[in-house]
């Protein structure tokens, strides 16, 4: 297995750190591959612009008296 180096800042190896211990991962790899793994899955509409939302609309009655 051949090995690298990546930079990250400080905060973010604190997050990293902290994620490994909480699940128990061996390495930082580990970690790194199951939170891809995660992201991977969610539906493209939750990863943050939302470019497939349609447009609110209010609609006629938006309020009871």
């Amino acid at each position: 297995m051949s090995r690298n180096t990546i930079h990250v800042d400080k905060e973010t190896l604190i997050l990293l750190e902290r994620y490994k211990k909480e699940k128990a991962f061996k390495n930082y790899s580990e970690a790194i591959k199951k939170l891809l793994q995660e992201y991977s899955k969610i539906p493209e509409s939750e990863k943050g612009s939302l470019p497939k939302l349609k447009p609110f609309k209010r609609e006629k009655v938006d309020c009871f008296a």
